[in-house]
Formats: structure tokens, sequence, C-alpha cells
């Protein structure tokens, strides 16, 4: 059977039922990689590293010749992996380009007895792909508002009441603040996060609108795709107002339960921001174990912080929302209670 070439958005449809297999480097595959692909690599790292060196050193015939005789003791690993995750005899397959590695060894897995479907443009082909996705239109609210207003809580109770949130901060494994590592597991890379991102907008119904966390362009050390970023500003604001003791008690029930030398590291540096007197007096509140003193003198500075985003970097509608100090179910259903009331909703 002859490999046939796919379109990246037929590879993508084709992935809902068939496996893929990215045949990039291991190293290659960490940096990013298309969600549920499974890496059986032509060359791990060190081989990778042996080809490029002799492309350079001494030439590109000598690198292809060097990079035959490597795969050619490798044929048995590729067929022991590949049986392992395609036991139908049919599969997706892309390195970074769609060139000589992706060609070499779709033919041999063809001539093996496997269907063999090869991503057009390989992996880069699929990146170009999935950014522009993020311009399609769609309908998008956000739930806004200062530091310690539950807004990861309301748009997680919005989704059990059976709206489409997508939880930006959980992807990005960081809640956005000086202080949003915390508890959290290490960040993917900016490129796999945009890919797990593209994963799920792509499963989403896209004639229904989708919610979101009104998020700056980083979260952490993950950036925002720009077309992402787009089509959020292009939608509507929710701006939640709480009162400030309220947000007060939230923080500390957040964050006080971490031991004092983390806290004291993240304050330190975030003095270099909040401004000497405040920072001092944050780090003698937390040596006081008086929390919600450090929690007024930071939001002090993150009130501020968020207002300079929000100029500038403005949405195209905001909707500001006065809620009580009730619970996080009360609060999403408030916010869906005024979709309706303003004409925003469905």
């Amino acid at each position: 059977m002859t490999p046939e070439t796919l379109t990246p958005e037929q590879f993508l449809q084709m992935a809902l039922r068939l496996p893929i297999i990215d045949v990039r480097s291991p190293g290659e595959f960490l940096q990013g990689h298309i969600p549920g692909a499974f890496n059986i690599p032509l060359f791990d790292n060190e081989e990778r590293a042996r080809v490029g060196t002799t492309y350079v050193k001494i030439g590109k015939e000598p690198a292809i010749e060097l990079g035959k005789t490597i795969a050619g003791e490798k044929t048995n690993y590729y067929l022991d992996a590949l049986e392992k995750v395609s036991p139908d005899k049919a599969l997706l397959l892309h390195c970074w380009r769609g060139g000589m590695r992706s060609e070499k060894i779709a033919a041999f897995f063809a001539e093996s007895g496997y269907q063999v479907f090869v991503l057009e443009g390989g992996y880069k082909a699929y990146r170009g792909y999935i950014r522009k996705q993020f311009s399609s239109g769609r309908k998008i609210f956000l739930i806004g508002g200062y530091t310690g207003s539950g807004k990861t809580a309301i748009l997680s109770e919005i989704g059990k009441l059976g709206h489409q949130v997508i939880d930006l901060e959980a992807l990005a494994c960081h809640k956005g603040s000086n202080f949003g590592h915390l508890g959290q597991l290490a960040q993917p890379t900016t490129e796999q996060f945009e890919n797990e991102l593209y994963s799920r907008w792509a499963n989403l119904e896209p004639l229904k609108p989708l919610w979101l966390e009104h998020e700056s362009m980083k979260i952490g050390n993950v950036v925002l795709p720009n077309t992402f970023n787009d089509a959020m500003l292009a939608g509507t604001l929710f701006f939640i107002e709480l009162s400030k003791a309220y947000r007060i008690q939230r923080l500390v029930n957040e964050y006080a339960c971490f031991e004092k030398p983390v806290l004291q590291s993240v304050l330190e540096h975030l003095g270099d921001y909040m401004g000497a007197y405040q920072s001092r007096e944050a780090l003698l509140a937390l040596q006081n174990d008086d929390f919600e003193k450090v929690a007024d003198l930071t939001l002090a500075y993150y009130d501020k912080l968020y207002d300079n985003s929000l100029s500038r970097r403005p949405v195209r509608k905001m909707e500001r929302i006065q809620l009580s100090s009730g619970g996080v179910e009360e609060h999403a259903k408030w916010i869906l209670e005024q979709t309706l009331i303003n004409g925003v909703s469905d």
C-alpha cells in the first residue's frame, strides 16, 4: 500500500479514529506535540544530533547515509513499537515538515503491511493550521474582575450548569498571579499549551458561546496565541465586583496553607513592583501571621495592575455586575441571568 497524504484538517479529522505517530526525536516531541500522539522517533536525541552535525560539517549526502545506517539498525524497534499502538494496521504519521523522515518511515511501514496517512507539511503545517482556527469568530463570554473574586471557581460552576468552558489556567498549570505557581504542576511549553488549547477548542460546539476567564497575554510563563487573544478581546466581558473583604478572605483561604518561606520568597520578588514600603509591611505581616493584611497589601498592587491591563487591552464590550458575598454557585447563576437581561445569551 502506498502512503496517502492528508491536509491538516483531514489529518485531524481522521485522528478521531486512528493513532497519530510522531517520528520526530523525543526532544522535539517534548517541546510540543499533537495531543494524543505516540512518539516513535526515527532518531533519538543523540542520533539526531549526530546526523545534524554530519550535515553541517561534512555535507548532505553523508548525513543521509548516516541516517539510513541508523534507521536500518532499528527496524525491529519501529515495528515492535508500532504494533503496540496500531493493532488495526492503520495509522497517521508526521515528522517536522513532511520531509525525508516521514517519507522514508511511512514507506517502510506501508511495505510492512500498514495503511499509512502522512500529514502534508508535517507538524509545522499543523501548528500553522491550529493558530488560524482561533480566528473563527466564535462568540466568547469572559469572566473578569479583581484578584480574589473567585473567577476560576465561577467559571467551573458555569461549566457544571451545562455551558461550554475552557479553563486556561488549568491548561497552563498556573493561576496567573505571582503566587499562581503554588500547588501547581510544572507548566507546559507555550507550544504545547497552544496544542492542548486547540484540542479543547475544536471539540466544542462552534455555534454556542464559549466561557473563559479574562486573562492577560501571559499566564505564568505561557503566552496566549495572538489569534486567540484577539478572539478573546472581541468577546463580552462580565466584570464582577465584590467587596475587598470578601476577596481578602478568599485569598487567605487559598494561600495561607503554604509554608511561610515559600510565601516570603514570592513577596520579596513582588517587592520590586509593589514598592518598598508596601513590601516591608507585607513581609512583616507575614511574620506576624496576619494573612489578611498580607492579602490587603498585595490586592492594592494587583487591582492597579488589572486596571492598567484592561485599559491597554480593552474588550469589545463590558458589563459590570455587582455581586453579594454569596457562594460561587449563586454568583454563576446570577451572571448567567445577566446574559439574558443584557441580550447577549445564546
